[in-house]
């Protein structure tokens, strides 16, 4: 059963080019859907398979779910996994017909994404600068380029040195399924970046080859979370009363860009969503300021 969730895997990184991410979160989910159907052949004493687990075991799954406290977008995610792979191996002439027929998933309500004021970013963005150390100026481009672009942490942190162009003020990301966008910055964003490159880069890298663009203190790929640990630090040093997670500043950056006039397509590319639908929830967070522009406009709002 294992050796089918691996051609599965295989098959949606080669032919879907989904992300490290997205693949081990698809294998946690299978493999734990595998060791269910699995105890489940060992209670009627026969060896499992794929073929014997039936619409009646996934239900049996869910139920399982539930009884172990899964939130329902875990287990809309864990349903979603279960589809994908069976739509494969039906597919693939593995299987006749998917046990994940006519099971519906979850009911799991859009949450809309927290951003935070644009004086709070500005005060968060300030906090690395009352240091003069080298991590400093490595955390104030970080956290520039973030907000100015509207990356993905993970993108982010995937960055190479030759992905960015501070005298063109751009910036070249490969987002899911490894679609490639330039995003334009902003120059105060390049000049951090600049700064970084020009000062504090030289000193993290300890003579080493290495072709990231932010490293640790060992001269090594800085990861998301030790991006999510200098970025909790920054927010408590600037006493903001909004709780900050890696996506904030994404969130937030798409917020302040549709508040600021950009228009809704232009932020998808920006943002890198496949779909316009994906960016429209934040359509929902600028409606004050609409309502704003409309009462300056309209002749007859007042």
């Amino acid at each position: 059963m294992k050796e089918d969730i691996g051609r599965f895997l295989t098959y949606l990184s080669v032919e879907k080019g989904f992300s490290d991410n997205t693949l081990a979160a698809y294998r946690n989910d299978l493999n734990d859907l595998a060791s269910f159907a699995e105890g489940e052949a060992a209670k009627k004493s026969s060896l499992p398979s794929w073929a014997d687990f039936t619409r009646q075991g996934m239900l049996s799954y869910l139920l399982n779910l539930k009884e172990r406290n899964y939130a329902d977008t875990t287990l809309a995610r864990k349903v979603a996994a279960a589809k994908s792979f069976f739509k494969f191996m039906v597919a693939e002439g593995r299987l006749k017909e998917s046990p994940t027929e006519n099971v519906s998933s979850p009911n799991v309500g859009r949450q809309l994404p927290k951003p935070i004021s644009h004086a709070d970013a500005m005060k968060l963005l300030d906090q690395p600068s009352k240091l003069a150390t080298p991590e400093a100026k490595r955390d104030s481009a970080m956290l520039a380029l973030l907000y100015a672009s509207g990356m993905r942490v993970s993108e982010l942190m995937s960055l190479n040195l030759v992905d960015v162009d501070t005298e063109g003020d751009f910036v070249r990301c490969f987002g899911k399924g490894h679609k490639e966008r330039l995003i334009p910055i902003a120059r105060r964003a390049s000049l951090a970046l600049k700064e970084y490159l020009e000062e504090a880069r030289p000193k993290l890298v300890h003579g080493n080859v290495e072709k990231a663009l932010f490293l640790n203190r060992r001269g090594e790929r800085l990861t998301r979370q030790g991006f999510w640990q200098i970025l909790k630090g920054y927010a408590k040093a600037a006493e903001l009363k909004a709780e900050i997670t890696p996506h904030t500043l994404r969130h937030s950056f798409a917020t302040h860009m549709l508040s600021g006039g950009a228009d809704l397509r232009s932020v998808q590319e920006l943002l890198g969503h496949a779909n316009i639908s994906t960016t429209q929830v934040y359509t929902h967070l600028t409606s004050e300021h609409v309502r704003r522009t409309y009462e300056k406009a309209h002749p007859r709002a007042k």
